[in-house]
């Protein structure tokens, strides 16, 4: 008795072996990390502190990152840009003056307030005009309410 498994079509199992022989680069083959890797690391923080909402698992050759307001990417939500081998940085119209990005390209805001909290958007600029989209929040909580009876 043949075990089950065993193809009835035994002639064509030496493809298999040639396939391996021909193609075994494609088997060792370094495969990139893929986008959904790169992200921001959401922040709780409490008002009046300075926070920074760091980048997770950034991409390999990032020749530059963008920070926006929120979940779409239009200019009227954009904060800065970082470009990382120079460390150029170019503010946008929702740059209130307390956020700057760093070296790293994480972005560091002073003094939050209550109306820094929500997402944040950063795409990273890579090679051949490729991006890369990471979403985070940001919470803010004020001072502790204290009631007397």
């Amino acid at each position: 008795m043949e075990f089950p498994a065993a193809s009835a079509h035994r002639g064509l199992v030496p493809w298999l072996g040639l396939l391996l022989a021909v193609f075994p680069s494609s088997l060792t083959t370094r495969i990139p990390p893929t986008t959904e890797q790169f992200a921001i690391v959401s922040t709780i923080s409490a008002e009046g502190q300075d926070v920074i909402l760091r980048i997770r698992n950034s991409l390999p050759d990032v020749l530059g990152i963008w920070w926006y307001r929120g979940r779409v990417v239009k200019y009227s939500n954009f904060i800065g840009y970082i470009a990382l081998d120079p460390g150029d940085y170019v503010t946008g119209p929702r740059n209130t003056g307390r956020e700057t990005a760093l070296d790293d390209g994480s972005l560091i805001i002073t003094n939050v307030t209550p109306s820094d909290e929500g997402i944040y958007l950063a795409v990273a600029l890579l090679p051949n005009n490729q991006r890369a989209r990471a979403l985070g929040t940001l919470n803010v909580y004020g001072p502790p309410c204290v009631s007397y009876s």
